[in-house]
């Protein structure tokens, strides 16, 4: 454990990075695999695979050759694509050298976009999704959990969905994780009056305080707006579309804990 870990001197740093991988970013993806595969060669073979480019069949030495070699192509990728060779030698990790080892790669990437300021992460089971600020992952992982102790699985589904849509890369999906968002809202909001109407027929039941049930209108508005009946000149922000999954989330488990069960 570094110095800084050990006395907790560690800052979160603000998100700036979303669409671009930083020079630091594309030596951390090798660097931090070398440290689990201590192979270039290996992971030569993974990054040629993701970039489909053959390797250089006059490098046969590691080190400075083959290093050097995947240096250079990783620097020279497109942005998402380093992204795309982090999923691929996470799994080549997983599947050569066995879970502990993978878990060491994520968790050593997970801190470097954390430190770096790069809104994205590693996920159990999901490769590479949106990272938020901590308000966002605090409301989505509490959702998460609430609506699976509860049984609500098509609403947690729905949350799934919406943070998988924003994660898209390169574009992501705005209008989808508009929609899921809301539509895990109704389905809890069904579930609790046990009703197949939509929420904008039944949120006046569901006797929110106020003025929780005009902003909770008002959010299903701006969704079938934005998310429905979509236009260029409609088309949301990304900060929109994290804002609505963000809200969307907790809404869903304070209905989800007044109901009971959680």
């Amino acid at each position: 454990m570094t110095f800084s870990k050990r006395h907790n001197f560690a800052k979160t740093p603000q998100i700036t990075v979303r669409t671009d991988a930083p020079d630091g970013l594309r030596y951390a993806v090798i660097q931090n695999a070398y440290d689990c595969v201590p192979s270039y060669n290996e992971i030569r073979s993974v990054v040629c695979r993701v970039l489909l480019g053959a390797p250089d069949p006059n490098n046969w030495s590691e080190v400075p050759n083959i290093r050097d070699e995947v240096l250079y192509d990783i620097r020279h990728c497109d942005w998402y694509k380093v992204y795309d060779v982090a999923e691929a030698l996470l799994a080549h990790i997983e599947n050569t050298r066995g879970y502990d080892n993978a878990v060491q790669y994520a968790q050593a990437m997970n801190d470097f976009f954390i430190g770096a300021g790069i809104g994205w992460q590693f996920a159990p089971n999901e490769g590479i999704v949106y990272r938020g600020d901590e308000t966002f992952q605090v409301a989505t992982a509490e959702a998460a959990k609430t609506l699976d102790a509860t049984g609500r699985k098509n609403a947690a589904t729905e949350i799934e969905e919406a943070i998988r849509d924003i994660s898209r890369r390169p574009d992501p999906d705005i209008t989808g994780a508009v929609s899921h968002s809301m539509a895990a809202v109704e389905c809890v909001a069904q579930d609790v009056l046990g009703s197949e109407q939509t929420l904008g027929q039944i949120v006046g039941n569901l006797n929110l305080p106020k003025p929780l049930d005009e902003a909770v209108s008002k959010l299903y508005g701006f969704a079938s707006q934005h998310g429905r009946h979509v236009s260029e000149q409609s088309r949301p922000a990304p900060e929109d579309a994290e804002l609505l999954v963000q809200v969307s989330c907790a809404v869903c488990t304070y209905l989800a804990k007044r109901t009971g069960g959680a």
